[in-house]
């Protein structure tokens, strides 16, 4: 199972908690009280160390983008035909802003990441 399917389980199974611990909090039974609050805090414990390794491999990713010498935004021109550049520039890594590494660049336009200038 991938992280964010973890992490969205986790989140599911973390609001029906919150919701129970709600109606026995209205109800008045200590017993589902206390129940439901340890199995929240294990669930938010878990929940954090999964945001924790999702953090950890995009900081990764970001640190062997940054890693590699060369790097530009491309053209309107190779983004519209990011196949042919993908096949002529051997190792290339093409990042939009708008995903978890380009965000975590901070780029502006989309970027292309290579060994060798291209």
């Amino acid at each position: 199972m991938s992280l964010n399917t973890e992490l969205q389980n986790l989140n599911n199974r973390l609001e029906t908690r919150r919701k129970k611990l709600d109606t026995a909090r209205q109800r008045g039974d200590q017993e589902l009280i206390t129940r439901f609050t340890n199995e929240i805090a294990e669930l938010e414990k878990q929940q954090h160390q999964v945001k924790s390794k999702l953090q950890y491999d995009v900081d990764k990713k970001r640190r062997s983008l940054n890693d590699m010498p060369f790097s530009r935004e491309l053209t309107k021109a190779e983004q519209a035909d990011l196949g042919k550049l993908k096949k002529s520039v051997k190792g290339l890594v093409v990042v939009h802003p708008m995903t978890k590494e380009g965000k975590a660049l901070r780029l502006e336009a989309m970027t292309g990441f290579a060994p060798k200038p291209f």
